[in-house]
């Protein structure tokens, strides 16, 4: 069991998401094995989505029965092989794979957690997966579609990533005594706030490469405005007409990040791995946010835009070395910010 548990949420994860794994190692020790497997849960039904191999109405199939198992009592272990036995062959990423061919084996963790965590992780599943169905349902695969209206933008990050922020503060609030003080209904708002600027950073800096999967998430209303159509973002020409949406987006971005800043400085100055994997998101969004605004290439498929890995080490040097000083977080944060414009 022992073993199980460490290959999966160690070995697993650092294949999975190098990056992310960094972060979890400084999350509190008390609640790092729930935030790891809900994470694996959450590329598991990422990845069903977006095995394009797959027939679309097949796969929103194996998402309802995914779903299901966070709900019933006990698992149906033959839903969960097949979906294991379906998916993992078209898997040409080999740690998609492996967390295919693994996923029994998280289920039997998530039955081992407490109740109450076990309750956390199926809401949390239950609002992602609805992220996942809306995907499925919007953009057809076939053509490029963009979405309606501001309104599904908004909804859209909720269930890909606000209710993280939800599942985050519920989650570190029933295990860290230090959080005793903390209006959890509030901090979760403020959650929802942090979640959905981390995932319009993940929009804009994806943008190019989800165009060519068909995949819009710039409200059409705001392409109108600028004068573009959605297949005009496929052109990387296109891109001084696009500025102002841009500049839109990241905007929002930003907004909801203070927020997410907002909700780190509320955190008790001693908790400092907490506060570090919270500052570490923000920081590496704003980063990002900035390298985007930046780029010249951001409509060409065939450009890379990302912040270095330099770039990323020297901000967790930073504000592992000073503690997750709050002083020296914020004057990072805030040099961020003005240049997110």
């Amino acid at each position: 069991m022992v073993f199980r548990k460490r290959a999966l949420l160690n070995d697993l994860l650092k294949q999975v998401s190098r990056l992310f794994y960094t972060t979890l190692t400084v999350v509190p020790c008390a609640v790092r094995d729930q935030v790891g497997l809900s994470y694996l849960f959450a590329r598991a039904a990422d990845t069903i989505a977006d095995t394009d191999v797959i027939e679309r109405s097949r796969r929103m199939q194996f998402l309802t029965h995914f779903r299901a198992q966070f709900s019933s009592e006990p698992v149906n272990w033959d839903a969960v092989r097949g979906i294991q036995s379906a998916l993992a062959p078209h898997q040409a990423d080999s740690a998609e794979r492996v967390l295919v061919q693994r996923l029994e084996d998280c289920f039997k963790l998530y039955q081992d957690c407490t109740s109450g965590d076990r309750e956390r992780i199926r809401r949390l599943m239950t609002t992602l997966t609805n992220g996942m169905d809306m995907d499925l349902r919007l953009f057809p695969g076939d053509k490029l579609v963009a979405l309606k209206t501001p309104e599904e933008l908004d909804q859209y990050t909720y269930f890909v990533a606000g209710c993280v922020g939800e599942f985050w503060t519920d989650l570190m609030c029933g295990h860290l005594p230090s959080l005793a003080q903390w209006n959890v209904r509030e901090m979760s708002a403020i959650g929802v706030r942090f979640g959905k600027g981390l995932q319009l950073t993940n929009i804009v800096k994806d943008l190019s490469r989800d165009l060519r999967r068909g995949r819009c998430y710039v409200p059409e209303p705001w392409l109108k405005e600028a004068g573009l159509t959605p297949a005009d973002l496929l052109k990387p020409e296109s891109l001084s007409k696009f500025r102002p949406v841009l500049r839109r987006l990241a905007g929002m971005a930003r907004d909801h990040l203070d927020q997410g800043w907002m909700y780190t400085m509320a955190i008790p100055r001693w908790e400092i791995r907490l506060r570090l994997s919270c500052m570490w998101p923000i920081l590496s969004a704003g980063e990002t946010l900035r390298t985007v605004l930046a780029s010249p290439d951001l409509l060409d498929p065939s450009a890379s835009v990302k912040i270095s890995r330099w770039t990323v080490y020297r901000m967790m040097a930073l504000t592992t070395l000073t503690g997750a000083c709050g002083n020296v977080g914020t004057a990072y944060w805030g040099y961020l910010r003005k240049r997110i414009v």
